[in-house]
């Protein structure tokens, strides 16, 4: 990456639209903004401008524009902001337009945001927010993004880092007076004593249930059941769409099928599964596999049955299933104590979504403290929870070695936020983002 370039992209969505923003950041945003619109406007003043083009002076578009001055931007940089008409000819003409200017290249995907980690702006823990932000599609997740993009997150983590950094300083000064036995004893049992302080909040923050992951993924629920038990007509039913085939003839669904729902602003992914019963063939006996392995990754699965005499082939608790008499209009006897439903007539529909909603809230907890987000946090965190019990069982008179515990943990914290080198975790991360950001 040339960090000497100036990088240009659409930031809006692609395609046609009544307005479409198009930024530039890097050393030429000033000149670009020059070149293809006059004089330099007053920072963050919006001006309204004819657009030429940078060589032929040929008017491209009457838009508005906004400069904004580095260092108070949001990659740091300079930023020139077109804001056009968003014909998809108008906006061609533009980006090929800044592609004529010296020294300005098309934006790589999450180049924006990179630049701003770069630059101080976000640390890692808040673009991950950023992205997540982007991708909300329930006011839950929109929220939790929101919280970690402006830094929840990443406050505790830095505070816990900073007194690991105490207990270091601690843990060598204990090393520093090893000829002063009280002293260095003395000091050492500090750093033990913070170090089991910090140890039970490190723990009771990872042994959250993984709540924050649930709403960020979705809250998965699995419909299992035999053949016809109602499965298919059911996932339309809360689809509110033909989403999955329904036929007379048992064993027409042979895949997982999955919807996404947005459940009183929680997301929620619900899989039609293939029917369980003795398999025919070798693809129902692969799609029975899949509906197993859907159901063990579920937090919630739905047993579906006409009567009592099919029972579930799996061991669930009462937390994670709901055992469901579907068809409710034909009336057939049933002694399970779940709800009863018709997906024909929606009948008992309400209180089964209503139902799927509170074991939702009750997965993903109030959203009022910080949760965690990713797989990657959670490996780093138990990375230095596992150092951290190591400094304090570990032998104490091995002291350069519990002084190396300590420095391990600060690292694995360090790395959520990008503080210490993650260069094997920055591609992965900003490649997610679009053109644009």
């Amino acid at each position: 990456m040339n960090e000497a370039s100036t990088i240009f992209a659409l930031s809006s969505a692609p395609g046609r639209a009544g307005v479409a923003v198009i930024r530039v950041s890097g050393p030429a945003a000033q000149a670009a903004l020059e070149m293809m619109s006059g004089p330099l406007p007053k920072p963050r003043f919006a001006a309204y401008r004819t657009i030429k083009h940078p060589t032929t002076g040929e008017a491209l578009d009457r838009a508005v524009v906004i400069w904004f001055k580095a260092p108070s931007t949001e990659t740091g940089e300079d930023i020139a902001e077109f804001q056009i008409h968003g014909s998809r000819a108008v906006i061609a003409a533009i980006l090929s337009a800044l592609g004529k200017i010296a020294g300005c290249r098309l934006a790589e995907p999450g180049e924006f945001a990179r630049r701003a980690f770069e630059n101080g702006k976000l640390d890692l823990a808040e673009v991950e927010g950023l992205a997540d932000l982007i991708d909300a599609e329930t006011d839950a997740q929109r929220r939790q993004a929101l919280a970690q993009t402006a830094g929840s997150l990443s406050k505790i983590y830095e505070s816990w880092r900073t007194r690991l950094i105490e207990i270091a300083a601690l843990t060598e000064a204990a090393i520093d007076f090893s000829d002063e036995g009280d002293v260095s004893a003395s000091s050492f049992a500090e750093a033990r004593k913070r170090a089991a302080s910090l140890q039970k909040e490190v723990a009771a923050h990872l042994d959250d249930g993984h709540r924050g992951e649930i709403l960020r993924d979705g809250f998965r629920v699995a419909l299992l059941g035999p053949p016809n038990a109602g499965k298919s007509s059911l996932l339309n039913v809360l689809a509110r769409r033909e989403a999955a085939i329904v036929s007379a003839e048992a064993g027409t669904t042979r895949d997982v099928i999955e919807v996404r729902l947005d459940l009183a602003g929680l997301p929620v992914i619900v899989s039609d599964t293939a029917g369980i019963r003795e398999a025919a063939n070798d693809i129902e006996r692969e799609g029975i596999r899949r509906s197993l392995a859907a159901a063990r990754d579920a937090d919630l699965v739905l047993w579906l049955t006409e009567n009592y005499e099919s029972i579930p082939p799996l061991s669930f608790s009462r937390e994670t299933s709901l055992e469901i008499r579907s068809k409710q209009d034909l009336g057939f006897e049933s002694e399970i104590s779940g709800l009863a439903i018709s997906a024909k007539t929606g009948a008992g529909i309400d209180q089964l979504i209503a139902e799927i909603a509170r074991r939702a809230h009750a997965a993903v907890g109030s959203g009022t403290e910080p949760a965690l987000t990713r797989a990657r946090h959670r490996e780093a965190l138990e990375n230095a929870l596992k150092d951290i019990g190591v400094f304090l069982n570990g032998p104490a008179d091995a002291i350069e070695l519990r002084a190396e515990d300590v420095r391990r943990a600060a690292h694995a914290l360090g790395r959520i936020t990008g503080r210490v080198d993650v260069e094997d975790v920055l591609d992965q991360i900003f490649s997610r983002f679009c053109i644009g950001k």
